[in-house]
């Protein structure tokens, strides 16, 4: 539009798992100015000419700086101003997502490398534009999630125990939860269905789960009591 600069125009990606009780999220290091070396939430900048929509963007990135294609995208959040970017104002939108681990691989050179990083280290790490922040609003997020629906079920395997899925959801919110309160949450969503294989936990057998094939995450009035 005459007598007006346009913004920068970017999107970003907050992808979290759970990895031996630990709470990772999903970041890139940079191999081009500005911020060379730090750290990053892996987005960049809408293509007109092939992105149909701002999730179009968000999982062609993903797939470039990282490998990584999610099943899902959660839209939470729009960040923008004149001192997030040394190159001019700029908007991202970002996404966050909670996923099964996979391995990350960078398919593209402006990017360093692609690593899973613990959450609970992040204060010691070098994080580039406001993407310190953008996590830190995205984790929230999670938490409440967590909280008021069965989201939790989506970084566990195929197959799981109750006992597994209580122990993700433990890991999210930071805080024990009771397990008759969780398995009245599980018969209510109707989401799982229990499978005739038994898992070998300890000395005991448990009961596999999986999630019903179709079945949409499941949101609920209250949130889980601890």
């Amino acid at each position: 539009m005459q007598g007006f600069t346009q913004p920068l125009f970017s999107v970003d990606s907050v992808l979290f798992t759970v990895v031996d009780g630990r709470l990772k999220v999903l970041m890139v290091k940079r191999a081009q100015s500005p911020y060379e070396g730090l750290w990053a939430l892996p987005g960049g900048y809408v293509d007109v000419a092939q992105d149909v929509n701002t999730e179009a963007t968000a999982n062609r990135k993903l797939k470039d700086k990282t490998g990584i294609e999610p099943t899902y995208l959660e839209q939470f959040k729009a960040y923008s101003g004149h001192e997030r970017d040394p190159r001019g104002f700029s908007v991202t939108l970002a996404y966050f997502a909670l996923i099964g681990y996979q391995d990350a691989q960078s398919q593209i050179a402006t990017v360093e490398q692609a690593q899973w990083l613990d959450v609970a280290s992040l204060a010691s790490v070098s994080i580039a534009f406001d993407h310190r922040q953008i996590i830190t609003d995205a984790q929230q997020r999670l938490v409440q999630k967590a909280l008021y629906s069965m989201l939790p079920v989506y970084c566990l395997p195929a197959q799981f125990t109750i006992g597994q899925l209580k122990d993700v959801i433990e890991t999210l919110i930071g805080r024990p939860i009771q397990r008759k309160s969780l398995i009245r949450r599980i018969e209510s969503a109707d989401m799982l269905e229990e499978l005739d294989e038994m898992a070998i936990t300890g000395k005991r057998q448990a009961k596999l789960y999986r999630v019903k094939a179709g079945a949409e995450v499941h949101h609920f009035q209250r949130n889980l009591e601890g």
